[in-house]
């Protein structure tokens, strides 16, 4: 592949994991009610800002949770799928509703459910704490961990590449 900032230009879609890419490792677990887990705001600028632009995001996590729902259908998310068992077929069926391919996906994971997929994408790419698996394959590894921003900054070079990121409509929520 070429260099990686030039093939950015093709990103059409965003696609991304949760536990370990939008949220950190750690999880507080309460009795009685769900899983909590913590986000970075300035991740969910990026992609509210990105689906603003036109470009679809897309969440594939195997978790199952409400308040993962409600946070992303709050920023604007509408391909939600959780309880994902298998990754490959939730991103098919992504792609065939959306009218896209593969190689115009940026698809982010962290850890072993994502290898399949992160194999299928155009541009896989990890957070700097994914498992060595992940490493391996992705074509980017952000600076960031999970949680801490990385969302934002595969979703900012993307639209910075592409001449999307700082217009007059990047001031407002």
């Amino acid at each position: 592949m070429s260099n990686f900032k030039v093939e950015l230009r093709k990103v059409k879609a965003f696609v991304f994991d949760v536990d370990g890419v939008l949220s950190d490792a750690k999880m507080y677990m309460h009795p009685g009610s769900e899983i909590m887990r913590s986000v970075n705001i300035k991740d969910g600028y990026a992609i509210q800002y990105a689906i603003r632009k036109g470009y679809p995001v897309c969440i594939i996590t195997g978790g199952n949770s409400e308040s993962v729902e409600k946070r992303f259908l709050n920023l604007g998310v509408t391909d939600i799928y959780l309880k994902s068992r298998d990754k490959t077929e939730d991103l098919k069926d992504f792609l065939s509703r959306c009218g896209l391919t593969y190689e115009n996906i940026l698809y982010m994971g962290d850890d072993l459910p994502d290898y399949q997929v992160m194999k299928e994408v155009g541009f896989p790419t990890c957070p700097s704490d994914a498992v060595e698996e992940i490493k391996s394959i992705s074509i980017y590894i952000s600076d960031k961990s999970g949680g801490e921003g990385c969302v934002r900054d595969v979703i900012e070079q993307v639209l910075r590449l592409q001449g999307k990121w700082m217009e007059p409509d990047a001031f407002t929520w």
